[in-house]
């Protein structure tokens, strides 16, 4: 019984793009009990592993909260799989505005405590005693009460290049830190104004609405389906968007663009930009905010002390990471004094730029070729790259293409190759090869040879 991937990443892209089929990304949500984490855990691998369902999910005694990539065409058999239990039996299911083939290259389905940390102990309220649900229309008409506070229950990185204007975003790391800190801020509101919150798929605002209702909160409103069904339902019914930028997602997009406006910065220049990116530099990982010439200038780092390291041979790298206890230090979300142009907790309503239209990212040109290695290292100052010979062979004259998440597809044209240090026309399985590129590869780069 396979409860496991057998493919990398980069494998199961290519076999996506093979397919050429249409995927939807997705997510989803539901609180129920779950007498049997574990079992439910399993019997939805197998499920999804047959539909070709790839994402990430936690399961807990408390419910289920996923985010998946699902083919088009099996998008009703794996609805099925939802509904073949009682409590997800007509659930809603939050489609992204835009669409990502790649959006999700797993399947993970992991049992946890809860389905999101919130830090909260549910046997002291009734978790069930949630905020008015509201629809697109709904939001944006008390958002023009007066006697409305708007809150953000997303964290800094979300907010900062996206949200509802007017909103109170919190200058907050995790969701259970804005907890507290909103129940301070607002306790003298608690009789007469409308506490309006949302998130990005509701589950938050679920939890979070229950909690400030115990608190004592007596008018509490929650956008239902959160930004996700919010930007669907704008497009739909022609609303005006209350919303302004790109809603944060936790998939390889990591953003939708839900208005053209463009409200953050570049963090190392300044430029208006509101694309994310995490350093390259595998013991850093910052999550921030950098725009296309500052990612080509600093090769996707955050810092030149992270470029000088991602310049190591990768035995080095691993060295120098090695007895290193840096915790949450990997994966940090766009806080480090490295980064001049993080304003958290300063964000305007007021557009910096307007994006550019986005191209169809399902329109894919179909190249036909053959896996013949990876990248092992490249010499930044004679601009070589080292790759090992794992498939097929390689000669001079073949036309290849070198392909990587950061490193995108890139096509050359082989005039002259090094074979395990001497000049060569012919490489073989288990040869060493190296030759000029006009641009930066990667460890995780992959090498293929083009089919006329």
């Amino acid at each position: 019984m396979q409860l496991y991937n057998t493919l990398s990443a980069e494998e199961r892209k290519e076999l996506i793009d093979l397919a050429g089929k249409q995927r939807l990304t997705l997510s989803f949500y539901a609180y129920a009990k779950i007498e049997n984490p574990k079992k439910f855990r399993d019997d939805l691998f197998i499920q999804w592993n047959q539909l070709d369902a790839l994402g990430r999910t936690y399961v807990a005694k408390e419910g289920i909260n996923a985010q998946m990539s699902v083919p088009a065409e099996n998008i009703e058999a794996f609805r099925e799989t939802l509904e073949n239990y009682d409590f997800m039996r007509g659930i809603r299911l939050n489609v992204a505005v835009e669409q990502d083939d790649h959006s999700f290259l797993k399947l993970t389905v992991k049992v946890r405590d809860k389905i999101v940390a919130d830090g909260l102990k549910d046997e002291t309220f009734d978790v069930t005693n949630i905020g008015v649900h509201l629809k697109a229309k709904e939001f944006n008409q008390i958002l023009e009460d007066p006697n409305t506070i708007l809150v953000d229950f997303r964290n800094h990185y979300e907010s900062e290049i996206g949200h509802f204007k007017g909103a109170i975003t919190p200058d907050v790391e995790t969701f259970r830190e804005s907890l507290p800190i909103i129940n301070e801020q607002l306790k003298d509101f608690k009789e007469d104004k409308n506490l309006v919150m949302y998130c990005t798929g509701g589950i938050r605002c679920e939890k979070a609405s229950a909690y400030f209702k115990h608190q004592g909160f007596k008018n509490v409103f929650q956008l239902e389906g959160g930004i996700i069904n919010y930007a669907k339902q704008i497009q739909e019914e022609n609303i005006e968007s209350k919303f302004i930028g790109k809603n944060f997602v936790f998939d390889h997009r990591l953003g939708e663009r839900i208005t053209d406006d463009i409200v953050s910065q570049c963090h190392q220049c300044g430029k208006p930009c509101d694309n994310h990116t995490n350093c390259e530099n595998e013991g850093c990982h910052l999550l921030f905010i950098q725009c296309d010439d500052c990612k080509v200038a600093m090769e996707n780092c955050c810092s030149t002390e992270c470029q000088e390291i991602t310049h190591m041979s990768l035995v080095d790298q691993v060295k120098m990471r090695r007895g290193v206890k840096n915790g949450n230090m990997i994966f940090r979300k766009g806080k480090s004094d490295k980064l001049l142009f993080k304003h958290s907790g300063e964000l305007s309503d007021k557009s910096l730029a307007v994006a550019e239209k986005p191209r169809d990212i399902r329109q894919k040109i179909k190249v036909k070729k053959v896996l013949v290695g990876k990248a092992e290292h490249y010499y930044p100052k004679p601009q070589v790259g080292l790759f090992i010979i794992e498939n097929n062979e390689l000669n001079r004259g073949d036309k290849i293409l070198i392909s990587g998440p950061t490193t995108g597809n890139k096509e050359v044209i082989l005039d002259r190759m090094l074979v395990n240090g001497n000049e060569n026309s012919l490489a073989k399985i288990g040869d060493k090869v190296t030759f000029i590129l006009p641009f930066r590869v990667r460890l995780s780069d992959k090498l293929f040879k083009i089919l006329e």
